[in-house]
């Protein structure tokens, strides 16, 4: 009978597609016995219902109006186990395609530091690059938009022109909250304008130990100081509503974007201050100075939190469970998704990636949900699903993964607004933005000495007329050192031809009086210095530019050859040093020839306010978040701690008031 029925439909072909289901229902009955009826009946009725049912549980998740969570829950039923695994990659641009975000329905991508779509890019060829991507993300059988990430740790420092704040070790210093969260909205606008929607900032590490390559990524030794600067972070995404339930990843609209609290945690403690080393500490400690930041950070509702390179007690943080998912997400309740750092789980065995398997099985079973795999992606992948196949990795432990990627991918609204466009892009080094990093420039010097001794004369303020004023020092006019690190290129970069902005030599020629006669001599002999006729001297010196591992450093000096730049200047003319450092410095035996100290840090993009402050048009308000030692032999050594005798000690700075006599 039931062939009888096919070869009834195959005569009748084109009837049959032209009919309605009552005429086929019709067509059925005619030429089937009578048992059979009910059989066909509920096999199209069954069909109805599914193709009715998909299509409505289809749109569910594409709906704004329905709840987060059941989209999310909606969106994860109807993904297969290679799409689910899929949202869990993070590449970097430079190793993608539009075919390959189709083809492995990759979650996100990120630019490493210097990873830019062209040199000079304009915030309109980074937005037609994210774009191009996302074609390929939306044309998957779900269109499930991917993430776009990028380190924007003192602005959006990747990209060319944009306005580079000072680095975190100099926001300490103001212990100002309300700047950094301006800093935090004003950074967001410019990543927003290049059409990104993700930052991996702030970095809310303590640094114990000045050694640490990454010490300037720090806003201080002290937890009080690194938790008052989580306001980036409302900065960033926004105020989280009334009654926001803590953990859960909140961003407020289409000008704010994503934020990453990093590194989880202890990163800022390691031995020796040796990057990526082991933190040995105890439960008291860890939970009194490493984690009470990520405390603030849940509570303003930070979207993702990044593991740390380094171990906690020998464990490395991408493998421990205890902390990510045992503390982190099940105690906290942090319900954002956790990501690795730049081939983070690579590096859980020694040598990294020795044992790929096991990193990937031990890190995503100790809660990584986005694992940041640059260029192996297609590795990770194939391992991942047989991990899953094995059930060496459960499906829960996928579906927990996904759950907390799809959730922020919700939160930023892309599903409703996947496509950038360039309403944003005069914000990129706007006017605005330079002037708020200038008053924190102003706000994150520290004077550290003002007279030879406490009954001399002050220097500072210097007067702005003067004769003839000497300014030397390699980073008095060298933008890139200025800057520092993670500027332009992952290192930095040295030289004016990097980004724009305004050099502290620059920044004097535009601040002293028309008639004073302004010469520039980097690195000047002692007999044309006292041959000069100088009315006083600025003395920039400091440190190259350096990020993580190539800047740990074990002796700390002053770089050459600012020694004898300050001793050729200071003990001939009357001179104020302003050294640019990610960290203190061992100065102790040129501080006695100096009229004048000052910590400026890495002051960024607008030297504009070093000078600001030198001449007297604002005060000297800023206070050390670091204790300044003496020697490397004392380290670590922080406040608080026995045996305490810094050269200058945590909290110490000399103030002045503005001046209006020049």
């Amino acid at each position: 009978m039931r062939n009888n029925l096919f070869d009834k439909r195959s005569s009748k072909n084109s009837l049959f597609l032209l009919h309605s289901f009552q005429e086929v229902i019709d067509l059925a009955q005619q030429e089937m016995a009578r048992t059979l009826i009910p059989l066909v009946g509920l096999l199209l009725l069954c069909l109805g219902s599914t193709l009715a049912g998909g299509t409505k549980q289809h749109m569910k998740y594409k709906d704004p109006k329905v709840p987060i969570e059941d989209r999310v829950e909606d969106l994860l039923s109807l993904m297969t186990t290679k799409e689910k695994i899929g949202q869990m990659v993070q590449i970097e641009r430079q190793n993608m395609s539009t075919h390959i975000m189709k083809k492995y329905f990759i979650g996100s991508l990120l630019s490493g530091g210097g990873s830019v779509p062209a040199k000079h890019a304009t915030p309109q060829q980074w937005v037609d690059m994210v774009n191009e991507f996302q074609k390929g993300s939306l044309a998957t059988r779900l269109g499930i938009p991917y993430i776009y990430g990028i380190d924007a740790v003192h602005g959006h420092n990747n990209v060319y022109n944009a306005t580079i704040f000072p680095h975190n070790i100099g926001l300490g210093v103001t212990r100002d909250p309300d700047l950094v969260k301006r800093i935090g909205a004003a950074t967001a606008l410019e990543v927003r304008a290049t059409g990104i929607p993700y930052a991996f900032a702030p970095c809310i590490a303590v640094c114990r130990d000045p050694r640490w390559g990454r010490c300037y990524e720090s806003y201080s030794e002290d937890p009080s100081i690194v938790r008052m600067m989580t306001e980036l972070i409302p900065g960033l995404q926004g105020d989280v509503p009334t009654n926001h339930h803590k953990g859960v990843p909140y961003v407020g609209g289409k000008n704010k974007v994503a934020a990453c609290s990093k590194h989880y945690v202890g990163d800022g403690g390691t031995v020796g201050g040796i990057n990526e080393n082991n933190t040995i500490v105890s439960s008291h400690d860890l939970y009194n100075i490493h984690m009470p930041a990520y405390y603030d950070s849940l509570d303003k509702g930070v979207s993702t939190v990044m593991a740390s390179y380094s171990s906690l007690n020998g464990t490395k943080m991408h493998a421990n469970y205890d902390l990510l998912t045992g503390f982190l997400k099940n105690k906290l309740k942090f319900q954002g998704f956790v990501i690795s750092d730049w081939e983070g789980i690579d590096r859980i065995t020694s040598p990294p990636h020795s044992n790929y398997t096991y990193s990937i099985q031990h890190s995503i079973n100790a809660g990584v949900d986005m694992v940041m795999v640059p260029y192996n992606y297609k590795e990770f992948i194939q391992d991942l699903i047989k991990l899953v196949k094995k059930n060496a990795i459960p499906m829960s432990r996928i579906d927990d993964a996904v759950r907390r990627i799809l959730r922020v991918k919700f939160t930023l609204g892309i599903f409703e607004n996947p496509l950038a466009d360039y309403s944003l892009a005069n914000k990129v080094g706007c006017k605005e933005h330079r002037e708020l990093a200038r008053e924190a420039v102003r706000k994150s010097l520290v004077l550290l000495k003002n007279g030879k001794s406490a009954s001399d004369q002050p220097l500072l303020p210097l007067p702005k007329k003067a004769p003839k004023i000497l300014v030397a020092g390699t980073h008095a006019h060298n933008l890139g050192l200025q800057c520092g690190g993670w500027t332009i290129e992952w290192q930095g970069l040295e030289g004016n031809n990097l980004t724009s902005g305004t050099t502290i030599l620059n920044a004097i020629k535009a601040t002293v009086d028309p008639s004073t006669k302004v010469v520039f001599d980097e690195n000047p002999e002692r007999k044309v210095v006292e041959s000069g006729g100088f009315s006083y001297a600025i003395v920039v010196v400091g440190e190259p530019p350096y990020a993580e591992t190539k800047g740990d450093n074990n002796n700390l000096t002053l770089p050459d050859p600012g020694p004898s730049t300050i001793n050729n200047i200071c003990g001939s003319v009357k001179c104020v040093v302003v050294i640019i450092s990610g960290r203190p410095l061992v100065i102790e035996q040129y501080v006695a020839s100096m009229d004048a100290l000052v910590a400026a840090w890495l002051p960024g993009s607008e030297g504009q306010g070093v000078a600001d402050v030198l001449f007297g048009d604002h005060g000297f308000t800023g206070k050390l978040a670091r204790t300044w030692f003496k020697r490397v032999n004392q380290l670590p050594m922080n406040v608080g701690d026995p045996h305490y005798d810094p050269l200058f000690p945590f909290g110490f700075g000399l103030q002045t008031q503005p001046s209006k006599k020049h």
